[in-house]
């Protein structure tokens, strides 16, 4: 029986062409120097020792105006106001729900932020209450919308709209926060026939394009029906060219994605899995979103 041994070895560094752009970042580790400059102002990221400005954590500088901070390469999720995150319903509480969304601390859903089942709107009564766990329990996925951020850093979700909800039958992949890219819209119906929320807070769900969308059920409907093969080999090769993406630190939006799924139909499913592959599917990705961008 024969068997497919892999050895590790030194990764080849990409042309230059491809990574000028992020040679050109100004990257610091903890303990940096900054700037001597004693002009500008301290933000997240930094301290003052010997009135020189330093990092305090490993990342890129960023200025604005006269504010220098530095934005962690790997961190937590940071919410702000507006950002699209996929979550996990930790626990039930009292006119609330607790919500895992890869932030320091868990992310709150008042029972008066979501939509009632029909539509309907009317003030939650006990009944509401009581029936809380009919809506949404232990376990369960979502898609939300930050409303507001609470002093502590803790964030408070919305899914007033019909577009957030329970989330059904799919895949959720875990990448870095800072590798989504921040665009107009996080909700993409791609053409290989599979759609994708790229959360804000790195949590990406993958799963079959709806038929219709049923907006009676008020976000909580889920389809229990069985999802034909040919949408779950599609739904498996989204997951794997996003874990090759992430690998190699390509930020994730939808261009980049369907990119990345147009050179993986070259190799089989299981294969776009290897190192070597990967960083070939990667590196013709990188070559196509020069070229757009040029």
């Amino acid at each position: 029986m024969a068997a497919d041994m892999r050895l590790a070895a030194a990764r080849k560094r990409a042309p230059g062409s491809l990574v000028s752009q992020d040679e050109s970042k100004h990257l610091v580790a903890p303990g940096d120097v900054i700037t001597t400059d004693t002009g500008f102002m301290r933000g997240h990221g930094t301290y003052t020792e010997d009135e020189k400005l330093m990092a305090s954590v490993a990342g890129e500088v960023e200025r604005v105006n006269k504010l220098i901070c530095v934005r962690p390469l790997k961190t937590r999720f940071n919410g702000e106001v507006g950002d699209v995150v996929v979550g996990r319903i930790t626990e039930v509480q009292q006119k609330r729900w607790k919500v895992e969304t890869n932030s320091r601390l868990d992310s709150v859903l008042l029972l008066s932020s979501v939509n009632l089942p029909g539509g309907e709107l009317r003030r939650r009564s006990s009944e509401d209450e009581l029936a809380m766990r009919d809506y949404l329990q232990e376990g369960d996925l979502i898609s939300a919308e930050v409303q507001s951020v609470f002093a502590d850093g803790a964030l408070s979700l919305h899914t007033c709209s019909l577009k957030y909800g329970k989330l059904g039958q799919g895949v959720l992949v875990q990448v870095s926060p800072s590798l989504v890219k921040r665009r107009k819209t996080h909700f993409h119906n791609l053409l290989c026939g599979a759609s994708i929320i790229l959360g804000n807070n790195g949590y990406v769900w993958i799963y079959p394009t709806p038929a219709q969308q049923d907006e009676e059920a008020g976000g909580f409907f889920t389809s229990t029906e069985p999802v034909p093969l040919c949408d779950r080999e599609v739904i498996s090769r989204l997951q794997n060219c996003i874990l090759a993406l992430s690998a190699h630190k390509v930020l994730l939006y939808d261009t980049s994605v369907l990119y990345c799924y147009e050179s993986s139909l070259a190799h089989q499913i299981k294969d776009t899995l290897k190192p070597e592959v990967m960083e070939e599917i990667v590196m013709e990705t990188r070559q196509r979103l020069v070229e757009q961008e040029g």
